[in-house]
């Protein structure tokens, strides 16, 4: 199943939105999705898609249980 660009727009937007720093959860970044009205179906589907922009770089994935995420700030 291809990845729509949108999604990992929509998880950038909302981290922005809540100026997050440090890393997160995939069940946290869901969290915050919702409560920015965003639904997104579940957390796994956002760790599938930040795993995949990690393959690029665009994320950083850091190792252990659970997984945690970190989206360097676009700024940079």
């Amino acid at each position: 199943m291809a990845m729509r660009e949108g999604e990992f727009g929509r998880i950038l937007t909302v981290l922005e939105e809540a100026d997050v720093n440090g890393t997160l959860t995939a069940r946290e970044i869901c969290d915050l999705l919702e409560e920015h009205d965003e639904a997104f179906g579940s957390a796994h589907r956002v760790a599938t898609v930040l795993g995949r922009r990690a393959q690029s770089g665009e994320v950083e994935v850091i190792q252990g249980q659970p997984y945690r995420y970190r989206v360097p700030d676009r700024d940079n």
